[in-house]
């Protein structure tokens, strides 16, 4: 019998300070049982091996190093290989464990032989004012979906706009059921299999804490966000996977009626990802990719989402302007943007310092002197388009010359 009962699995690259916090934090836990941390790290190049090594002198660590980084979706199975415990669960190098809610998906497992996993709501945790900021999804209470049970989970899924990212499974379960998926979401196929081996569970209570803010600051973009910002059609994909795979198990109905509401459905959560991206990329300032979710979220039909709405009355502007930041930072050897014919020319050189604006390029005042030599190196803005044909007629790049016509006529809010 394996006398380790739970697998804490822990894909890792070049992160040192927050694998240290992350397994200080696991140190402090009292389990009760014996457990193991995989570490599986991506071949880093900074002081992982170190960390994890220290930690392993007094902790039950695994540490395997990979020969060559092949991506963060790759560690994660790699980390899942190495588990030898009856339960594996993941955790991120800077996310964090709920003991009590892991303790209580572990009781539930040991209580409920035929489920294979137990999924659940988690956290979002600001790390650096150390508070939950919301929970992903609710779940009202647990619940057991048996074996085969595509359709109920489905509807289930739909309705909580419910995502089956993090769970405690079974060990032995997982040798079968996780695959390579680039097309479709990998956590609605992989419940699928899940699904089609055993029972599956949700639980009402979180284990699990995903950080949106470190207190070892952002070394790079959550994975979850770049997948939200983007990813819809892997969304879908997978919700398609899923419902494919009970069609194959005859426990999805599959004639024509069925399949339009199967696709409504499938799009209207699509949907309703994309105004999580809307939120998402206007928070990090990523201005005229938030306007073509945008104009997708308004032809859908959700003009009157909460999301859609917060960000009508600027998004426009701010996507003009990222549009100039982008034609000027595309131009090789530009050293300058001239500001020129506004009434109040600080105010724009404000709008703009806030749409990520290349740092090379300083933005100023109209010179008193335009040598050719300067006039090369430097683009303009002007209020009219009138305004051009004069820094046209003074040696500057026609099509570095703009007039804010150019760049708002196109943007239709």
């Amino acid at each position: 019998m394996n006398s380790i009962k739970l697998s804490i699995c822990i894909p890792t690259y070049n992160r040192a300070p927050h694998l240290r916090s992350c397994l200080e934090r696991i140190k402090a836990f009292t389990f009760g049982f014996p457990y193991e941390i995989v570490i599986s790290d991506n071949a880093s190049t900074d002081n992982t091996a170190e960390v994890a090594r220290e930690f392993a002198a007094h902790m039950p660590i695994n540490y395997f190093v990979r020969a060559e980084n092949n991506g963060a979706v790759i560690n994660v199975n790699a980390a899942f290989r190495r588990a030898r415990g009856e339960y594996a669960v993941y955790l991120a190098d800077d996310d964090r464990l709920v003991l009590e809610g892991l303790l209580n998906a572990i009781k539930f497992l040991d209580t409920h032989p035929s489920v294979l996993v137990c999924h659940a709501p988690w956290y979002l945790y600001d790390g650096v004012l150390e508070v939950d900021t919301g929970k992903f999804y609710e779940v009202e209470e647990d619940v057991i979906f048996p074996r085969h049970s595509f359709g109920e989970v489905f509807n289930f899924m739909y309705r909580g706009h419910i995502f089956p990212e993090i769970a405690v499974f079974r060990t032995d379960a997982l040798r079968a059921t996780w695959v390579p998926r680039d097309i479709c979401f990998y956590a609605f196929p992989m419940l699928a299999h899940l699904l089609d081996k055993g029972d599956v569970a949700f639980l009402k209570e979180p284990f699990y804490k995903q950080v949106g803010r470190s207190e070892h600051g952002r070394d790079r973009r959550q994975g979850g966000h770049d997948i939200a910002m983007s990813g819809w059609d892997q969304y879908r994909g997978g919700l398609e996977y899923f419902l494919y795979f009970g069609t194959k198990r005859g426990q999805i109905r599959a004639q024509d009626d069925d399949k339009l509401t199967q696709e409504h459905m499938c799009r209207t959560f699509t949907m309703v990802r994309m105004t999580v991206a809307l939120r998402l990329l206007v928070g990090f300032r990523e201005f005229v990719k938030a306007y073509e979710v945008y104009t997708r979220l308004i032809f859908g039909g959700f003009d009157t989402h909460p999301e859609v709405t917060k960000v009508r009355d600027g998004l426009g502007l701010a996507a003009a302007l990222e549009t100039l930041a982008w034609q000027v930072n595309a131009a090789a050897e530009i050293d300058n943007l001239i500001i020129s014919g506004f009434l109040d020319a600080e105010i724009i050189k404000e709008r703009i310092a806030k749409v990520n604006f290349p740092e090379r390029v300083a933005i100023i005042n109209e010179p008193a002197e335009h040598s050719p030599e300067f006039a090369n190196r430097a683009a303009v803005l002007v209020f009219l388009p009138e305004q051009r044909q004069r820094f046209v007629d003074l040696g500057y790049p026609p099509n570095m010359v703009f007039a804010q016509e150019d760049l708002i006529q196109t943007i239709l809010i």
